[in-house]
């Protein structure tokens, strides 16, 4: 199970670890913030941040990219930093949205 946590660092910045290591951005599937991640709000930080979960989480850049707005939207946009956010809470959104086949692939199935 992963562990997603989001910190403000230098210049209000949030800097974001998935088990400890940083979580890359992911601007090879999309560039919506070249400022990086955010939360809180539904703009281009949190999309970033939704689409850079999703695909770590998933391990599957292509559903990433279909789900990552609702993900958005549901989930980071009501983040505030500190957070902590497990693979659990992804799996339950994921189930929630009916997409079992996602989660089946999150497991290796």
């Amino acid at each position: 199970m992963s562990t997603y946590r989001g910190v403000r660092v230098a210049k209000g910045a949030l800097e974001v670890t998935a088990d400890g290591q940083l979580l890359p951005p992911r601007f090879d599937l999309a560039n919506h913030s070249p400022s990086g991640f955010e939360c809180g709000y539904a703009g281009s930080g949190p999309a970033q941040l939704a689409l850079a979960i999703l695909a770590h989480a998933l391990g599957d850049d292509r559903t990433a990219l279909i789900e990552y707005p609702g993900f958005k939207r549901d989930i980071i946009a009501r983040l505030a930093a500190p957070f902590e956010l497990t693979s659990s809470e992804v799996e339950d959104w994921l189930s929630g949205q009916g997409l079992d086949e996602a989660l089946a692939r999150m497991h290796g199935s």
